[in-house]
């Protein structure tokens, strides 16, 4: 049963739950949620707690630091959407820049549903070892933008 949530305590609690992912503080993180929450990326669906475990430790494991910087942030019920841009840096030091969008559903100031949407060619052209994976990554993208361009 949904609650009535204010618009500026959902942007607050958003707030904190990016600072906890950027600071690795998977307590925090897991207590965002609630415990029927469902997180949506990549075309997978996790769900509950034990979802939300496997998505951090997945993010974790890929990730050695992690920067959020908005570029739109909208509260409408009890609906948060960020357009944002992510600053990471992988494990083997490898850097990345992602720009990627969230839609986070609060119920009772938890998050119910998580969804994110990013391109994951912004980490596979950084994540590719050796001359043809590189080259299979960059005709990937280029196929990808055919007509865009106008080339």
């Amino acid at each position: 049963m949904e609650h009535q949530q204010s618009p500026d305590k959902i942007r607050q609690v958003a707030m904190d739950f990016d600072n906890a992912v950027k600071n690795q503080n998977r307590e925090l993180i897991l207590s965002s949620f609630a415990d029927d929450c469902e997180i949506e990326l990549l075309g997978i669906k996790l769900t509950g707690k034990e979802g939300a475990t496997r998505w951090t430790n997945w993010l974790y494991q890929h990730l050695a630091e992690v920067e959020f910087l908005p570029v739109t942030i909208m509260v409408e019920g009890n609906t948060f959407f960020e357009e944002f841009v992510v600053k990471a840096r992988l494990h083997n030091g490898t850097r990345i820049h992602s720009k990627q969008a969230e839609v986070l559903i609060y119920d009772n100031y938890k998050v119910k549903s998580l969804r994110l949407y990013f391109d994951r060619l912004d980490f596979a052209d950084s994540v590719t070892k050796g001359f043809i994976s590189k080259a299979i990554v960059k005709q990937l993208i280029k196929m990808t933008l055919k007509g865009l361009q106008g080339q």
